[in-house]
Order: structure tokens, then C-alpha cells, then sequence
């Protein structure tokens, strides 16, 4: 029996997946989908994550979907609100009942001939093995491996006689309550955690080998709670959007044309957030400037709350490693610890892992190049969602779903089956992401290249690619179209 078939094959349930089934339903209604997920429920990070504290790191306003305003009054939300969020929208619009739990995709290979993709997955829950066809692929996956984060060793842990903790794998159980805490990290779920665990431990302290920029934001908007009440949500939520969208965009340019003001400004607030006489230069002075990593975000400043406090610490240093009571510095100094959370980042796995071949050859995502930051060099009808580095996640996800909505509807009424982009005639050397993060530089070789130019190079900017996605010229010289190849023929033999 013939694989089930449909135009569009989704994977992935998480943010960009039900964004993109929603764009899919509303601009491409005549378009069959199907959506396949790995685990047994929507939300993908926001399901997955559940350390205490979890949250956004970037608003809500910007962070949910253009098309369905975030009504909440939390700008930066908790992980169980926005994956509510999801949920709501997947029954909003329909989409649920289009998802397919428990289908890990191992594999896809793409036939030039029949103008196709036959997907191969992995039931999770029983482990048969299932295809499916379809005429274009949206890996909506994210780039985050799920079943692992990154946790390096450190000397002497099978001497530490406490718990040892990573957060992509929080214990359901887990009570802080008099317990001194160090956290491994200071990254966006280091500076999320040590304010959470705060309140109950006896003390926290937060173990950094190198500063971060942290910026505290109000919790709720100011903009949005004034507009709640004077206007409708479809009015007030686009302009606290665009009032987002331009103070992160401002910040960020500020941040890269001017590093050296940028390090001063975010110094000075922070200074005025920590208790008289804190060393400042040893514990927020990154030795790299503003956006070579990703800033961090604290909502009302409570990391800073909890430092004042006394209920948390910081100490910055590299680890000689652990002891039967906690952990010991390179500089003698010892931290006293009941447990150790080892927030020590992520680990990237392009497209969930899957492999890809075209006519029966393998393609290498590495030795391929990025076309518009959503589709990569000589792979037809395949398209994967990243979002920013630099702003929300789903401002760049709504920009794809919108564009390869176009895409689709541009193929059918020009008689096409196939787009398949190209790479520069002068070659592409860029990086595919622009951050020096260790969760990032670990992965690059795995990933695509960018150009130098435009469709081939990311930009890192939502005004500049609403143009360009979002009215930009869909036939250009980045982009291929192939019509169906004609089916074989049979010439008859003339006596």
C-alpha cells in the first residue's frame, strides 16, 4: 500500500510548528498537512524545560504570534503560560487534530522524478517504523537536541556526596527547602534559577567561569497595561509589538556599533541593582562585548533582588573540581554544597537529527548554503525554521511560515513542482550563526554556511526581512524553479 500523502509535512509541535500550521490554514487553505512530533504533547521547549523558574527570555509581545495577540499581563511569561499559549492556539485554529504524537523523523528522501518527499519516522511509543510522502518539508524543530543538554565532566564528581542536577532533566520531586545550591552557569537559565531556588534554599550561589550581560526588565509592560483598558487587543498588541521590536533592534545595533558605550550603560544599571561595595568588575565585567553572546533578561531585576537579599551569591572562577561537600576553585576556595546544578548549556542537533538525500545522495547540511536563512542550496522543497539570536524566536518564525505560504502559492500558479535554491556563484564562508556562545561555536561545523550578501546572508534584522520575506521577490538569483519531469515513453517498433 502507497504511503499516505500530503502537501506539507510539518515536524515538530513546538512555537514554530503550530505558527506555521496556523500561516499554513489561512494562506494556503486548499494545502492537505500534517504534523509530526516526537514526544506526546505540544509545546516542544516549553514542554520539555522544566526547572523551577523557567521563563522567556525575550517579551511576550514579540515572542507569541503576530496573528494571535498575548493577552496576559506578563511580558516576560512562565514556561507553563506559554506553553498554554501554544495549546490555545492549536485549538483556536484547528491545528491539534492535525498533530501525529510520538513520530520521531529518522530520515527523508527527496525524488526529483515524482517531485516528492518520502518521509521515514520512528513511532516513540511503540517503535514501528512509518512513511509518509509529501511535496514540501517544514522542519520546525528548533535546533536544541531534547534528549541530552551539554555536561561536561568535572574531576572528582563520583567523590561529591550530594545530588547532581543538569536542568534539562529536572527531577519532578525536587524540593530546595534548606538546602545550599551552587549553580554551574550564567547563562539565561543559570540567571533564571538562582532567583527560584532563592526563596527556599538556604543559600544559592551561582559558579560562573566567565560574566554575562544581564539586563533587567520590568515583568509586566508598562505600554501594554495602559492600552489593555483603552483599546481592543488587535489594536494595542501591534503597537506594543513594534515598540518592542524597535527598542531590541535599537539595543542591539547601539550594542555593535558602539561596544565600548554599550559596556557602560549596561555597567551603570547594573551597578545601581547590587548591594553597596559589590565587585562589579569581577562578577559582571564580560571580557567580550555586548551581543557577542546573547544578553540575559531578569524580569524586575530578580537576580539582583536576591543578591541584595543575602539568599544568593556569585562567585566567578574556573573549578578544580568536586569534593565530597561540594566544589573546590583553582583558587582554594571552596563552595559548600548540598546539591550542584550543572546549567552548563545545550547541545545543537540541526533538523532533529534527521538525514536528508536527494535522488539517493546524501546531503551534508555543513557543505550547503543558507538561502534566506530558511532553506539550504540544492535541496528542493525543504524548509527549516531558525529564529534570531539577537530578538524573539518567533519573530523570524512567523517571517518563514509567511514566506514559504508565498513560496507554495507562487509554485501553483506558475505551473511549478519544485524550488531549490543555489549557492552564491562566489562561494559562502560566514558562519550560519553570529554568536560566540560555547553552545554555538561547539555545533557550527554541523551547520550551513552564509553568504555575503543578500539571499544568502542572515541579517539579524526584523525591519530588513519584513521587506524582504515579507514582500520581497520570490524568483531570484538564489532561487530555482523545475517544473514536472515528463514520465518516460515507450516507442513502439515500426515493422
Amino acid at each position: 500500500m502507497a504511503p499516505e500523502h500530503v502537501d506539507v509535512l510539518i515536524v515538530g509541535a513546538g512555537l514554530s510548528g503550530i505558527g506555521a500550521a496556523c500561516h499554513l490554514q489561512e494562506e494556503c487553505p486548499g494545502k492537505s498537512y500534517a504534523i509530526l512530533e516526537s514526544r506526546g504533547a505540544i509545546g516542544g521547549t516549553w514542554d520539555l524545560f522544566r526547572y523551577p523558574g523557567i521563563r522567556s527570555d525575550s517579551d511576550m509581545f514579540t515572542l507569541g504570534y503576530r496573528f494571535r495577540p498575548w493577552r496576559e499581563s506578563k511580558a516576560i511569561a512562565d514556561g507553563p503560560s506559554i506553553r498554554r499559549y501554544i495549546e490555545e492556539t492549536a485549538t483556536e485554529y484547528g491545528v491539534r487534530d492535525r498533530i501525529r504524537f510520538h513520530h520521531q523523523v529518522l530520515s527523508a528522501a527527496w525524488s526529483s522524478e515524482g517531485a516528492r518527499w518520502t518521509v521515514t519516522a520512528r513511532r516513540t511509543d511503540t517503535g514501528e517504523t512509518v512513511q509518509l510522502t509529501c511535496s514540501w518539508l517544514s522542519v520546525c524543530s528548533g535546533y536544541y537536541r531534547y534528549d541530552e543538554g551539554f555536561r561536561p565532566r568535572f574531576p572528582g564528581e563520583e567523590d561529591f556526596a550530594g545530588q547532581i542536577i543538569h536542568p534539562q532533566h529536572w527531577p519532578q520531586d525536587f524540593d530546595a527547602t534548606g538546602r545550599r545550591i551552587v549553580v554551574i552557569g550564567s547563562g539565561a537559565t543559570a540567571v533564571t534559577l538562582v532567583p527560584s531556588l532563592a526563596g527556599d534554599a538556604d543559600h544559592v550561589t551561582m559558579l560562573q567561569r566567565t560574566p554575562s550581560y544581564i539586563l533587567s526588565l520590568p515583568g509586566r509592560d508598562p505600554l501594554a497595561q495602559l492600552l489593555r483598558d483603552r483599546l481592543p487587543a488587535r489594536l494595542a498588541y501591534p503597537i506594543v509589538r513594534w515598540k518592542n521590536v524597535l527598542l531590541s533592534t535599537l539595543l542591539y545595533q547601539f550594542s555593535r556599533r558602539r561596544p565600548a558605550a554599550a559596556r557602560k550603560l549596561i555597567r551603570r544599571l547594573t551597578e545601581k541593582q547590587l548591594p553597596a561595595g559589590f565587585d562589579v568588575d569581577t562578577h559582571f565585567n564580560p571580557p567580550y562585548d555586548p551581543w557577542d553572546q546573547r544578553l540575559c533578561l531578569v524580569p524586575d531585576g530578580d537576580l539582583f533582588a536576591a543578591l541584595r537579599r543575602g539568599e544568593a551569591s556569585i562567585a566567578t572562577g574556573r573549578i578544580r573540581g568536586f569534593t565530597e561537600k561540594g566544589i573546590e576553585l583553582e583558587s582554594g576556595e571552596h563552595l559548600d554544597a548540598d546539591v550542584i546544578v550543572t546549567a552548563t548549556g545545550l547541545n545543537l542537533l540541526p533538523m532533529g537529527g534527521m538525514s536528508l538525500t536527494v535522488d539517493g545522495r546524501p546531503v551534508d547540511v555543513s557543505e550547503t548554503v543558507s538561502y534566506k536563512g530558511m532553506m539550504l542550496s540544492g535541496v528542493p522543497n525543504f524548509s527549516m525554521t531558525i529564529g534570531y539570536t539577537n530578538a524573539s524566536w518567533t519573530l523570524k518564525a512567523d517571517l518563514v511560515a509567511q514566506y514559504l505560504c508565498r513560496l507554495i502559492n507562487h509554485l501553483d500558479a506558475h505551473g511549478y513542482v519544485a524550488a531549490t535554491p543555489v549557492a552564491p556563484p562566489e562561494g559562502a564562508d560566514r558562519p550560519f550563526l553570529d554568536l560566540a556562545s560555547g553552545y554555538v561555536r561547539r555545533s557550527l561545523a554541523a551547520l550551513p554556511k552564509q553568504g555575503r550578501r543578500t539571499p544568502w546572508r542572515l541579517h539579524q534584522n526584523y525591519l530588513r526581512d519584513v521587506q524582504l520575506m515579507r514582500r520581497g521577490t520570490l524568483e531570484d538569483e538564489g532561487m530555482t524553479f523545475q517544473r514536472a519531469v515528463p514520465a518516460p515513453t515507450t516507442e513502439k517498433a515500426v515493422a
